[in-house]
């Protein structure tokens, strides 16, 4: 921890922002079994504490004058632990399943993804703002997230004269992402209590372990035994991210979930192994560790975020996002909820959807992560959304986005 006096800013170092990403986690599920409707609306605990913590820090900006920097290396190596624990976890005969729904869902998120750039173009031009501000206010930042908001501002700020291009698209992505947190538990528990639905069967969870598990179900060797399968995954993903990136440049966390998918499938169970165990798919470790991964970056996430930045903004920013939160919720009730079935999947998936349209990646698993430890987990929507949403669209997006720039 490092204070800059001269130009005011407290830098924070990597195993302090872990430290303090941990107790913000520890916040978030403590007020929310404090207040039930956080629970009743399956609200992610860690965007509970990452809310609250980033308002206090925006409150000590305003109050001294001090801002807090984090430095957030370890919470992407978290990112990338969580999508390879995805990967070991995912069967072909998931994969088999999943085809139709995966290829339906896929082609909603696509026209999504134009919906949102018109809805986007169309309010900014109430304002009397030009197409690359509504761009970043569309699937630049919202569909894209940080990271693409960030690679893209610049060449709009270069391009088309948007001088505060980043700004905006932070902030979109920023208010995006908090939407984002705070749609998916609501639609779904809306959806599961207005048609009864109840999972087909009883699945052990992918992210997390259930309260009622029996104690000392996970021993040390169970838990390193995890790690060590995540590791080899990790290795294998950044080997064939190294390979591919001269054709395709792909996020590391998108190769290891692959690496993942891939072993998992093609080495047999037999197969011998040092640990002296069966290759732990599906069990309770690494689950346990897909849920402390998840809920640490998303809490490290939140709480970084400087919302100070974001007040000059705020008018057009507000109303673009108020217009595509309306047509996120009702893209999710009326077309993604009866084209992936009517059914619990298709709840658990609006879920995901609502962490898609507006947030990211990692949102859309911690609304479906609150809603499967709440009612029951799907197997089919942990394999299908994020195949869709952090790989696929990627791509879609990258052409989109161009294209959207050049012609409106």
């Amino acid at each position: 921890m490092e204070m800059d006096w001269a130009s005011g800013i407290l830098s924070i170092d990597s195993f302090f922002s872990v430290t303090l990403g941990i107790i913000v986690l520890f916040v978030g599920r403590r007020l929310n079994h404090m207040f039930t409707p956080l629970r009743e609306f399956s609200i992610p605990e860690p965007v509970t504490g990452g809310i609250l913590f980033s308002v206090l820090i925006a409150l000590v900006f305003i109050a001294t004058g001090v801002e807090v920097e984090f430095n957030l290396m370890a919470r992407d190596v978290l990112l990338v632990y969580f999508f390879t624990t995805i990967g070991i976890n995912a069967s072909f005969k998931d994969l088999l399943k999943g085809g139709v729904p995966l290829i339906i869902l896929l082609a909603i998120t696509i026209g999504y993804v134009i919906v949102q750039n018109l809805t986007g173009i169309s309010v900014a031009a109430l304002f009397g703002l030009d197409t690359p501000v509504g761009m970043l206010g569309g699937s630049v930042s919202l569909i894209g997230g940080h990271g693409t908001a960030i690679a893209w501002a610049p060449r709009i700020s270069e391009g088309f004269g948007v001088t505060n291009a980043m700004e905006i698209g932070i902030a979109c992505a920023t208010f995006g992402l908090i939407l984002a947190s705070l749609m998916g538990g609501p639609i779904a528990k809306f959806l599961i209590n207005r048609y009864d639905l109840k999972p087909d069967h009883k699945e052990e969870l992918d992210v997390g372990v259930s309260e009622e598990a029996e104690e000392g179900k996970i021993t040390g060797f169970d838990f390193l035994d995890a790690i060590l399968a995540i590791h080899i995954c990790m290795i294998l993903g950044f080997i064939i991210n190294e390979s591919i990136e001269d054709i395709v440049q792909l996020p590391l966390f998108v190769t290891c979930l692959f690496a993942g998918i891939l072993i998992t499938n093609l080495i047999p169970d037999s197969y011998p192994r040092i640990s002296g165990t069966k290759w732990p798919s599906r069990k309770p470790a690494v689950a346990l560790i897909a849920d402390i991964s998840l809920g640490t970056f998303l809490a490290m996430s939140l709480m970084s975020m400087q919302l100070w930045t974001l007040v000059d903004l705020a008018g057009p920013i507000f109303a673009i996002l108020g217009a595509q939160f309306v047509v996120a919720v009702l893209v999710n009730l009326f077309i993604v909820f009866p084209a992936m079935g009517r059914g619990y999947d298709a709840a658990v998936v609006c879920s995901g959807f609502g962490g898609i349209s507006l947030g990211s990646t990692p949102t859309a698993m911690a609304n479906m992560s609150a809603v499967s430890q709440r009612y029951g987990n799907s197997h089919l929507a942990f394999i299908i959304v994020p195949l869709v949403c952090a790989f696929f669209i990627d791509l879609v997006n990258a052409l989109v986005i161009p294209y959207f720039l050049n012609n409106f």
